[in-house]
């Protein structure tokens, strides 16, 4: 499933990306303070903030064809695209706009993918979550569980609305969607341009 950022590999989009978010949220109760940002734990992983030295677990995962399919570019073969990609996930961070975590195993510390709040808005309470598994962790239910505890975070700091984004056709991430309580709300047309083709997209909505 795409997620922001992930697809934007120059230098210039990632620094268009991490200016700061408007203003004109005086008077909302703060949510999701992220001065301390959170480490989660499920059943069976441990969700931590994503930092710069992630960008070496992620980059085989970029580079899978089969892992980027659905996403907004394919897959990636330039570990230093993938370093800019981290890095300016992480500013983003820092400026307390998106949450982006490293899943690993509670068992042997295994990475196996990263999830994420994004455009985060706090007048609205609203964001997006997303979420991307190595191809060898597919099957075992780890997307469900991290998702899930995401969620239960973002309802627990205030959210009250997420979206999610899946290109036409990627059912795997549409059931997992869909058995987390996400109901799709519209088909963006033509939302994508990859491989000279525009592709259609599913936006789900969950209501917290």
């Amino acid at each position: 499933m795409k997620r922001a950022l992930y697809h934007r590999a120059r230098r210039n989009a990632i620094a268009s990306a991490s200016h700061p978010a408007s203003k004109g949220c005086g008077g909302v109760a703060m949510i999701l303070d992220l001065k301390r940002l959170p480490i989660l734990e499920t059943e069976r992983l441990r969700l931590e903030p994503l930092t710069a030295a992630d960008a070496t677990h992620l980059y085989p995962i970029m580079g899978d064809p089969e892992v980027m399919a659905y996403w907004d570019v394919p897959e990636i073969d330039d570990p230093d695209i993938v370093a800019e990609i981290v890095a300016g996930q992480v500013e983003t961070m820092a400026g307390g706009r998106a949450i982006y975590w490293a899943m690993r195993t509670l068992e042997g510390g295994d990475f196996v993918g990263s999830c994420d709040l994004s455009d985060i808005d706090r007048w609205h309470r609203r964001a997006e979550v997303g979420f991307m598994l190595g191809r060898e962790a597919w099957g075992q239910g780890y997307a469900l569980e991290a998702v899930r505890t995401v969620i239960a975070f973002a309802a627990t700091g205030g959210l009250r609305k997420l979206t999610a984004r899946t290109h036409l056709g990627n059912r795997r991430s549409e059931a997992l969607l869909e058995k987390l309580g996400f109901t799709e709300e519209g088909l963006l047309r033509g939302h994508i341009l990859k491989d000279g083709e525009r592709r259609d997209c599913r936006l789900f909505g969950l209501l917290l």
